[in-house]
């Protein structure tokens, strides 16, 4: 990490992708991802840790990137919604939550993603118990959750 007058060079991986950022070390990994790097999937919903909007891997384990700061990431590798696919090929949670209706708002709907791809890497076969507690940090006020669970069983039956 070298010092650019009051900012901080910070590199990680992106989705992929190797990044070097100035940041302020008082600055959230939301920040950097949404204001720095243009990643405007993840959202800012309540910016304490309760909503699970923010929620990215890092490292591969969900985080609530409001909660982090950017300087954590140093030299780790972060993955977004952006990440899980792309237009043309959606990752198969993407596309069973598009087939299924777990989408009304969209604005819990890249942390719900990434909570569900963190489990379902982690247990391809999940239990509809195990699906609950994986997005349970994850709050939705518009599905009710119902078809939320049911994208995700979808994609595990499947998987």
């Amino acid at each position: 990490m070298a010092k650019d007058q009051d900012k901080t060079i910070l590199k990680m991986t992106v989705n992929g992708e190797p990044v070097e950022v100035a940041v302020n070390p008082a600055w959230t990994l939301l920040r950097v991802i949404r204001e720095e790097l243009g990643l405007t999937g993840t959202k800012e919903g309540c910016g304490i840790g309760d909503c699970g909007a923010c929620t990215v891997l890092l490292e591969g384990k969900t985080v609530n990137s409001c909660l982090v700061l950017a300087l954590q990431a140093e030299g780790k590798e972060v993955r977004t919604v952006e990440g899980l696919g792309t237009e043309e090929n959606l990752d198969p949670l993407q596309e069973s939550f598009i087939e299924y209706g777990a989408v009304q708002c969209g604005f819990c709907t890249p942390g719900m993603l990434i909570s569900a791809r963190a489990l379902l890497d982690k247990n391809p076969h999940p239990t509809t118990e195990e699906i609950k507690v994986a997005i349970s940090g994850n709050l939705c006020r518009c599905t009710g959750y119902v078809k939320i669970i049911q994208a995700i069983e979808i994609v595990a039956q499947e998987g």
